[in-house]
């Protein structure tokens, strides 16, 4: 009995919950229309602009010959680049032989594959001379190799080394041509010894034998000028000013190499092992040349980079408009530096001539219209949602949370005003969103492109007035709707207010429940204190009672 009547008195409450979950409802309903009004503000904010208006497109005649891009406001034109050459890079090459000769006589009895200055290990394995298998280990002498190539060939193919030209030659005796390899061959040391059929009865190296071995330290490399580091490990060297430090006796050539890779010289190391020579080439296109000096140590003496040459790059040439006089750019890219064309750039490809239009970027204006409008009718339907009402088939009406909301109505009428109104002060033909073919829907409050070619024949031959129109710094457009988005969207804006006016609400009512049920719990404790002492008067009743009884009975 006594739940049942707190129970009853609870009455209010529930009924202040039903209004605190109607408060609720709105609050939700106005972030999602202050969220969705952010978005359509970010577009007006786009279109207010000038410089979206003054953004340019530029159109190459030939996409294989250059790209093109334009900076805004750059000017508005035709533009001809006839390119006749383009910008290559400049190249330090090394002198030819930085490798030292296999041996420094003919006699290589001393020369063991596996020591030997050749710029790739020789394999052990087997290979074959004139249809006869010889059998290698890299521990052997060169001069054993050829006297395994004389003793399986019964003397008819001998071989030999001649230190002058640092190159094998393998001779037939008795015209018999000389033939290498086989399909099975499995050892490497013909290609090696650079050892190629020439159908003939003698065969020699294609090139120089001797070469720096790149994965060897630097001491142990087969340099032709032995490579130092002055003594310390601390060698030093500089490339277009920056330092590249070395170990003789620790580091590789490919360490170096990898090094000076990886810095900010701005150029390019490699080992060519077929010329046997250093190059370094630059990064940058254009004539530029390459700075080298010896620090600690003669690093760029013994690679032969020092005594190089340099190999000059060229400058991109080309005339612009049929002018008389040749342009240059030291990159494949031509610039306003270059061409005297303010916000012009391209990417030269190859040499030809490439005509390219420079225009207003109507198609890049035109999106950012469209996007407005979505968003913006967006807004009104996602308000509508919240206000409009429904009437089911049996005709019971049912309200959405912001019928008759006074707010959530003023906000729809200032919407409809903003895209339906005049914008005033402007020189141009163009005050109304009607002018470029947006109109306001017979059945609700969005906009509809009535006109398709309204927009587009307005940005092609007047774009300075649809500029105006949107950007105008007191009345235009885009400016006034970001103005109005702004004070009802954003931080501390009237949408931010509605809501902490409702949060408030809601949490009024949280103390209001909490008030009214200690009133309920206070009021539920005195029923049961009395119940409890009726019950208590009651049993004290009944004790005096049943000894009454039992005195008047007896």
């Amino acid at each position: 009995m006594v739940n049942q009547l707190s129970d009853v008195e609870r009455a209010p409450q529930r009924r202040l919950r039903t209004e605190q979950g109607t408060l609720q409802q709105k609050n939700t309903a106005y972030g999602a229309i202050q969220t969705q009004l952010s978005t359509l503000m970010s577009k007006a904010q786009d279109l207010s602009k000038p410089e979206l208006f003054d953004s340019r497109l530029a159109v190459p005649s030939d996409t294989t010959i250059a790209t093109a891009t334009s900076a805004t406001n750059s000017a508005v034109g035709s533009y001809t680049f006839a390119v006749t050459q383009l910008a290559t890079s400049s190249v330090q090459r090394g002198a030819d032989d930085a490798g030292n000769r296999l041996s420094v006589t003919d006699d290589v009895s001393g020369v063991t594959l596996n020591s030997a200055g050749f710029s790739i290990p020789v394999t052990a394995g087997v290979f074959t001379v004139n249809g006869k298998r010889i059998d290698v280990a890299t521990t052997d002498t060169l001069q054993q190799v050829f006297d395994k190539i004389s003793s399986a060939t019964g003397g008819v193919v001998s071989a030999s080394y001649s230190s002058s030209e640092d190159k094998i030659h393998l001779n037939a005796s008795g015209g018999v041509p000389v033939v290498l390899g086989s399909s099975n061959d499995t050892s490497n040391f013909l290609a090696v010894a650079r050892l190629n059929n020439n159908n003939s009865d003698t065969v020699t190296s294609g090139a120089r034998l001797g070469a720096v071995r790149s994965s060897a330290t630097l001491d142990s490399a087969n340099f032709r000028i032995a490579v130092s580091d002055g003594g310390s490990g601390a060698g030093k060297f500089r490339v277009n000013g920056v330092d590249i430090a070395f170990n003789a006796s620790s580091d590789s050539v490919n360490d170096v190499l990898a090094r000076i890779n990886n810095s900010s010289a701005g150029v390019t190391a490699s080992y060519d092992s077929l010329n046997d020579r250093f190059t370094l080439t630059n990064k940058s296109t254009g004539d530029l040349g390459v700075a080298l000096e010896n620090v600690t140590g003669n690093f760029l003496t013994a690679t032969g980079l020092a005594s190089g040459t340099l190999v000059h790059g060229q400058n991109l040439q080309y005339r612009l408009n049929d002018g008389a006089d040749v342009l240059t750019s030291q990159s494949n890219t031509i610039d306003e530096s270059s061409s005297g064309v303010v916000g012009l750039s391209l990417s030269v490809l190859k040499a030809g001539t490439v005509t390219v239009q420079v225009g207003a970027d109507t198609a890049k204006i035109k999106q950012a219209i469209v996007d407005f409008v979505a968003e913006f009718n967006k807004s009104h339907g996602l308000i509508d949602n919240y206000t409009a009402s429904s009437t089911d088939k049996t005709g019971k009406v049912t309200a959405a949370i912001l019928a008759g909301d006074r707010d959530a109505f003023d906000l729809s009428g200032a919407l409809r005003s903003l895209g339906n109104g005049k914008v005033t002060g402007l020189s141009g033909t163009i005050s109304l969103l009607s002018d470029l073919g947006y109109a306001s829907n017979s059945t609700d409050n969005s906009l509809a492109l009535s006109d398709s070619t309204a927009l587009d024949t307005a940005l092609s031959g007047n774009l300075a007035a649809v500029k105006d129109f949107f950007t105008q710094s007191t009345t235009g457009f885009a400016s006034r709707a970001y103005d109005f988005l702004k004070k009802t969207a954003d931080l501390d804006g009237t949408l931010d207010a509605k809501q902490k006016v409702l949060g408030k609400q809601v949490t009024d009512i949280d103390d209001q429940v909490a008030d009214q049920e200690r009133f309920v719990q206070t009021n539920r404790s005195a029923m049961i204190d009395r119940f409890v002492a009726m019950e208590t008067a009651q049993a004290h009743i009944n004790q005096q009672l049943q000894l009454l009884n039992q005195k008047f009975g007896s």
